[in-house]
């Protein structure tokens, strides 16, 4: 199942690699995975080529410098915390930045496959690889790096 929606929403749901990586990263960031941010983290500098300001605003749970990338980290997290429930107002704005309906779907994709992730890690305490050292998080408000 999770291969399958990883490869899915990977391949198939029209985001580019760096709004992935946003919606993967706000996702891990929300449920406190540690291995999951710093693997996306990592997967965001050197393969999708994410700007660090990108990726640093998303660890840090504040404002994305990109206007389109903080509407698509402020929708994924406001998914997260009103649990599935959005508003109009927050899918007016998710809107408003150019996605449809179909991202939406996509975000809810990432969700379930991310928290099976995160969640995994959570309860096996998965050790972080050493290829993903350099981008170490020690949860939500961290200032470990």
């Amino acid at each position: 199942a999770y291969l399958s929606g990883y490869e899915r929403f990977r391949r198939d749901e029209n985001f580019t690699a760096v709004e992935q990586e946003v919606v993967l990263l706000t996702i891990s960031r929300e449920n406190s995975c540690t291995y999951c941010v710093a693997a996306h983290s990592t997967v965001a500098d050197m393969m999708s080529k994410a700007p660090a300001a990108v990726t640093e605003a998303v660890r840090n749970g504040t404002v994305v410098p990109d206007a389109r990338l903080e509407a698509l980290r402020n929708f994924t997290q406001t998914m997260m915390k009103k649990m599935g429930r959005p508003d109009e107002d927050d899918a007016r704005a998710f809107f408003a930045a150019g996605y449809n309906e179909r991202h939406i779907l996509a975000v809810i994709l990432a969700i379930g496959v991310k928290t099976f992730s995160n969640y995994t890690n959570h309860v096996f305490q998965t050790p972080l690889d050493a290829a993903f050292q350099s981008r170490a998080w020690c949860g939500n408000n961290c200032r470990c790096n």
